[in-house]
C-alpha cells in the first residue's frame, strides 16, 4: 500500500499544485488548509509523513511540527518556507523537522526529499510491528516469524504438541532451528515454569545423560541432533522415558531416524517412544515468501545489539535473496542479514534476477507445496499439478527436491 502524504498549506493554488505533483508520482496525498484540519489526520500510526507551510494564519507549522512529536516523534514533518525564512526552517530542524523546502520548489526536489522521509517512516513502522510481536500473543507467535501458509501450519502444530506433555521429535534441514522450535514447545507446555535444558546428544554417555535430566527435572530436556546418541546412552534415555522420569525429551535431527533405526544405528524402543508426536520445520526452499520477513526481522536485531540505524532494504535486495536456496536456512539467512546490517558487503545490491530465475524460483516452490500438501507421496503430488510423473521427476532432480523430506 503507497505511504499517505498529509499537505497542510493555506494557499489553495500551492496546495494543489503540489498534490498534483505527488500523486503523479504515485503518493496518496492528503490535503489540509490549517492546523486544525491537520491535526485530526495525525496518529501514532499514520502511514506516511506530513508536509507543512511554517506561515499559516492561527496555529502555524511550528505548532503543528509540536503536535506531531507529541503524537509520534518518529513520524517524519517536513516545513516549507516562503522566501527569507530559512532561518526559521533552520530553527524547525533543530526542533525535530525532517528536511525544509523553499517554496516555490521545484518537483524532482520535493519528491526526492519526501522519498526520503517515507524509507525513513517505513523502517520505522516495520520496527514497530515485529516488536509488536514479540511483545504480544504466545510464545509461537512471539518466535516464530514468516507469513506463509507453512509457517502458520507450524506455528498451529507447536500448539497442539505443547498442550500433549508427551515426548516430541523435531525434525527439518540444517539450519531451519531445531532448538528455537523446542524453546517455544518448552514455554507453551505446562512445564514452562520448570528449566530448559539444552545440551547436543553427541557428547552425552549415560552418567552425562543422567546429569542433563537431573538439571532438567520438572522442566524440559532438549537433545539436539539425538541421532548422534552413543548406543549406552540410547539405551539409558529408553529406559528414563520407560520409567517417566519427570522430564519432558523434546529431540531434535536433521537426519531421517527411520532410515538410522533401519540401518541399525538408532534404537528403535527409543525412536518410537521419541515419534509419539512430531513437528516438521520447513525449509526456507519451501516458503521463500518467508524469507523478506525473517531477513528485515534478524537485520533490525542486528542494529538494535550494534546500535546501528536501520539500512535500506529495498524490493530488488528481496527478490534477490527469494532467489537463492539457501541450504542454511534460517541460520544462514541470520549470518547474510547480521553481515548486511554491519556493511559487511554482504547483500550489496545487484542486478535484479532475471524472469528465468524469477520463474524457476516460483516452480521450485509450487513444486514443494505439491509435496507438502500430500505429504511426500509423489504420485499425488504430480496429479495435483496436472504433471506426468516423469516430468514431475525430472523437474524434483532438477531443484533437488526429495519427496522423503516432506514425509
Amino acid at each position: 500500500m503507497n505511504m499517505r502524504v498529509l499537505l497542510v498549506d493555506d494557499d489553495a493554488s500551492v496546495r494543489e499544485a503540489l498534490g498534483q505533483t505527488l500523486e503523479l508520482a504515485d503518493m496518496v496525498p492528503i490535503l489540509a488548509g490549517s492546523y486544525i484540519e491537520a491535526k485530526d489526520h495525525i496518529s501514532a500510526d499514520f502511514n506516511g509523513v506530513v508536509i507543512s507551510d511554517i506561515r499559516m494564519p492561527g496555529k502555524d507549522g511550528f505548532a503543528l511540527l509540536e503536535y506531531v512529536r507529541s503524537m509520534d516523534a518518529d513520524l517524519p514533518v517536513i516545513l516549507l518556507t516562503g522566501e527569507g525564512d530559512i532561518p526559521m526552517a533552520v530553527k524547525g530542524i533543530s526542533a525535530g523537522a525532517f528536511d525544509f523546502l523553499e517554496k516555490p520548489c521545484a518537483p524532482k526536489d520535493l519528491l526526492a526529499v519526501v522519498e526520503r522521509a517515507q524509507k525513513t517512516r517505513a523502517l520505522v513502522l516495520e520496527n514497530r510491528h515485529l516488536k509488536r510481536q514479540l511483545e504480544t500473543g504466545d510464545a509461537a507467535a512471539r518466535m516464530l516469524f514468516g507469513t506463509s501458509a507453512l509457517s502458520e501450519e507450524l506455528r498451529m502444530n507447536v500448539r497442539a504438541v505443547a498442550r500433549t506433555g508427551a515426548e516430541v521429535l523435531i525434525s527439518g534441514a540444517p539450519g531451519t532451528g531445531t532448538s528455537k522450535i523446542a524453546e517455544v514447545i518448552h514455554l507453551l507446555s505446562a512445564v514452562s515454569d520448570g528449566p530448559f535444558v539444552k545440551t547436543a546428544a553427541a557428547s552425552l554417555t549415560s552418567d552425562s545423560l543422567a546429569e542433563a535430566l537431573a538439571g532438567a527435572d520438572g522442566g524440559s530436556l532438549f537433545l539436539d541432533e539425538v541421532a548422534a546418541l552413543i548406543p549406552s546412552a540410547q539405551f539409558a534415555l529408553t529406559e528414563c522415558l520407560e520409567k517417566s522420569c519427570g522430564v519432558r525429551v523434546l529431540a531434535g535431527s536433521y537426519r531421517d531416524l527411520s532410515e538410522e533405526v533401519a540401518a541399525g544405528r538408532f534404537n528403535h524402543d527409543l525412536y518410537y517412544k521419541l515419534a509419539v508426536t512430531g513437528v516438521r520445520i520447513p525449509s526456507l526452499r519451501e516458503r521463500p515468501e518467508d524469507i523478506g520477513v525473517l531477513f528485515r526481522h534478524y537485520v533490525a536485531i542486528a542494529c538494535e545489539q550494534a546500535a546501528l540505524p536501520l539500512p535500506d532494504i529495498t524490493p530488488a535486495l528481496i527478490s534477490r535473496l527469494m532467489a537463492q536456496d539457501w541450504p542454511g536456512n534460517a541460520r544462514a539467512l541470520m549470518n547474510t542479514a547480521m553481515r548486511f546490517a554491519l556493511a559487511l558487503g554482504e547483500g550489496e545490491e545487484e542486478a535484479e534476477p532475471g524472469l528465468s530465475d524469477q520463474l524457476a524460483q516460483v516452480e521450485r516452490s509450487l513444486l514443494a507445496e505439491a509435496l507438502q500438501r500430500h505429504n511426500g507421496n509423489a504420485s499425488e503430488a504430480a496429479r495435483g499439478l496436472k504433471l506426468p510423473r516423469k516430468t514431475f521427476y525430472d523437474k524434483l532432480a532438477k531443484y533437488g527436491i526429495r519427496p522423503d523430506g516432506f514425509r
